[in-house]
């Protein structure tokens, strides 16, 4: 075993999501989204970092590291789980950061996933976006929906992820995984060969850049489901970063093209549980015909307004899942200001529903 390996099983262990190895520091791992270091361990010096960082990476991933000074892969270690890592250069030396991908996918239904997002599972045709920042839980939520895909239809699934994270087993789909710089050059050829490949669904890892998006939207409009991922925070804000990557002139055909193919959007955020653990709390958007005219028309300000409108149907603002949360015991109003994007209206809420909101430290909160 590496000398490596052997933390990596510490963090299994202490049930942590990450593992942070840098030169000049002892190492540290995050649990329950909190660093923590790891104790009784000696800080590593920049040739010890170093060395031990070469034993687990593969060549062509070295190479590049010493090349460019950043790299990512995934890393299986039997027995654990597959890790993404990333390696980096930085002010003391190098360093890398490994993330615990289970092996086991969880279940929609231990995500306590809503039933909106199962449905959106069912679609024939359509981009489905799971959105938010770093860290958030998107490539978990993801793989469940995929997996509920892989457990309830007889389809071709085809992922495309750099690096690969989740392993998916055929199940009653068939499920071919191309990871970027291994199997492909980059997302937007593998993209357009997928559309050679007959799929039934498309797995797109990251939407990274314009000519990514736009294949993506044109596969979705061409009778394929596509699944994709964007460092969002808001529904809103997913539609305006895709159409804002275009030119001034192409936007409004974008538009169009997006009003007549998305057809959801979850943006989620992680919440620290009290006690232990934490839970996604999660903003659904439904495309209807009323969001799909706010799209085409670049009336984006009014998707928040359109999705407590459609309650009904199953969408769900961020600050109601928070709420929801915090009234359940599951999270304390504290978190729940930590993790809303609008927190006078958080404030709001969590006051009309009998609780004292945390006195706020955000000046724009105040104005």
């Amino acid at each position: 075993m590496a000398w490596l390996d052997k933390l990596l099983v510490k963090v299994r262990d202490a049930g942590a999501s990450d593992l942070h190895f840098s030169s000049d520091l002892v190492p540290m791992y995050r649990v329950d989204g909190t660093m923590r270091p790891i104790e009784g361990h000696p800080v590593t010096t920049p040739e010890d970092v170093r060395k031990h960082l070469k034993e687990i990476a593969p060549e062509l991933n070295w190479n590049e590291f010493c090349e460019i000074h950043d790299t990512d892969f995934a890393y299986p270690l039997e027995g654990v789980g597959r890790f993404r890592a990333n390696y980096f250069e930085e002010l003391r030396g190098c360093g890398a950061v490994l993330r615990l991908i289970p092996s086991k996918i969880p279940t929609p239904e231990e995500l306590n996933l809503p039933k909106a997002m199962l449905d959106l599972c069912t679609l024939h045709k359509g981009l489905v976006l799971v959105t938010g920042p770093t860290g958030s839980g998107k490539s978990t939520t993801l793989a469940a929906m995929m997996d509920q895909v892989n457990r309830t239809r007889e389809e071709h699934i085809i992922t495309i992820e750099d690096p690969v994270e989740f392993v998916y087993t055929n199940k009653k789909c068939l499920v071919n995984q191309r990871e970027v710089h291994r199997h492909t050059e980059s997302f937007k050829k593998a993209l357009r060969a997928a559309l050679r490949e007959d799929p039934d669904i498309v797995l797109v890892g990251e939407l990274r850049d314009l000519e990514t998006v736009e294949i993506a939207i044109e596969t979705a409009e061409t009778g394929h489901l596509v699944f994709g991922t964007l460092h969002t925070t808001t529904a809103a804000s997913t539609v305006n970063r895709i159409v804002d990557q275009f030119p001034a002139d192409r936007q409004r055909q974008i538009r169009t093209m997006l009003a007549d193919s998305l057809r959801g959007v979850i943006s989620q955020t992680l919440c620290k549980r009290i006690g232990k653990g934490r839970i996604a709390a999660m903003e659904i958007l439904l495309v209807n015909s009323a969001i799909s005219a706010n799209i085409r028309d670049g009336k984006t300000h009014q998707i928040p307004s359109s999705i407590q409108m459609g309650r009904a149907q199953g969408m769900q603002a961020l600050n109601d899942a928070l709420l929801s949360h915090v009234l359940s015991g599951i999270i304390t109003p504290e978190e729940g200001m930590v993790r809303s994007v609008d927190r006078h209206d958080m404030r709001t809420k969590l006051n009309h529903s009998g609780l004292k909101a945390p006195t706020p430290h955000d000046p724009m909160e105040e104005k």
